[in-house]
């Protein structure tokens, strides 16, 4: 069995809030569960640093504040890039959970998502919810460009899908998990995920509903907290339908992901509308529904669409590339 390892000793030389990862060489993805997660291939990551947890409320309000930034949510969005749609649906928005009453058909996920007026990141429910004590949850309806405005302003970058990978399995070799082979070791919940059945009955056996405080839950390996469950996590790569296979004659070194024009949706051919791969699962990955809340577990996110379920956390690379 995989156990969780301790954290390598000696002088953290770290920047204030990160960890940093050793390079080193693993194998990414599985052979064993959603097919874009096959195949399980070999490749090389240089050494990086990344956030401790992902960015908060409070980090995002001070980039708010020092930026004037307006993040996607807010914004009316430009009829030219949705051209299908009547002009009274175009308003500033965001994609907001709705439990149900009851069980749904799992295939139809509007069962539970509604595009929420006035939704964002200061309003996660949409008008009338808040933030005031909530400066330690992951920042939410952040969608990629907002993400990738912190990063640079923060003088960081989002991490590649390799990148991420490595650092949430936090030096275990074929874990499934980011802590082991066990989902609840001794019966100890690791992770805000949900309990239950989804969407309609949360046994909130870990204490929350929707996001929970950061470091709620024990850190991995490397010392990362929130690798797994709470919010699903933006990387730089575009969406492929699967991993490359593993090379004839040498491991790729820090992948890149795929092509941007493979990366659109094909069950909406009007909208060319690029996607990215999220990472880690959230706060709404139950046993029933979207058991990705692993490592290697990814899944496709439009770059204009955010969610209350949806944030981030940036890297440095040792490199200085970008």
């Amino acid at each position: 069995m995989n156990e969780q390892p301790h954290p390598v000793a000696g002088l953290d030389r770290s920047p204030q809030g990160m960890k940093r990862i050793p390079a080193g060489q693993f194998r990414m993805g599985s052979d064993s569960h959603y097919p874009e997660e096959s195949p399980s291939h070999l490749v090389q990551v240089d050494s990086f640093h990344i956030d401790v947890t992902p960015v908060t409320n409070r980090q995002f309000r001070d980039f708010v504040r020092a930026t004037g930034h307006v993040t996607l949510a807010e914004q009316v969005p430009d009829q030219k890039d949705y051209p299908d749609a009547l002009p009274h649906m175009l308003y500033a928005g965001s994609l907001v959970f709705q439990k149900q009453p009851g069980p749904v058909d799992l295939n139809n996920p509007l069962r539970w998502w509604s595009f929420v007026k006035g939704a964002d990141w200061r309003h996660p429910q949409g008008p009338g919810s808040g933030i005031s004590n909530r400066d330690n949850h992951p920042v939410v309806h952040v969608a990629y460009q907002d993400a990738l405005a912190y990063a640079r302003w923060a003088g960081k970058d989002l991490p590649t899908e390799a990148e991420w990978e490595f650092a949430a399995r936090g030096g275990l070799a074929d874990a499934e998990f980011a802590w082991g082979d066990e989902f609840n070791p001794r019966g100890r919940q690791m992770a805000n995920t949900w309990q239950g059945e989804f969407p309609y009955r949360n046994l909130l056996t870990d204490g929350h509903e929707r996001t929970s405080p950061v470091r709620s839950f024990p850190p991995n390996g490397f010392g990362l907290y929130d690798m797994i469950g709470n919010v699903w996590e933006w990387t730089s790569d575009f969406w492929s339908d699967r991993h490359a296979a593993d090379g004839s004659c040498c491991t790729p070194h820090n992948p890149r992901g795929g092509a941007e024009a493979e990366s659109y949706d094909p069950r909406q051919p009007a909208l060319n509308i690029p996607r990215r791969v999220l990472k880690g699962g959230s706060y709404l990955c139950a046993p029933n529904y979207c058991r990705r809340y692993r490592p290697a577990a990814r899944h496709a996110e439009p770059v204009d669409t955010s969610t209350n379920h949806v944030g981030f956390r940036c890297i440095r690379r040792e490199t200085g590339e970008t």
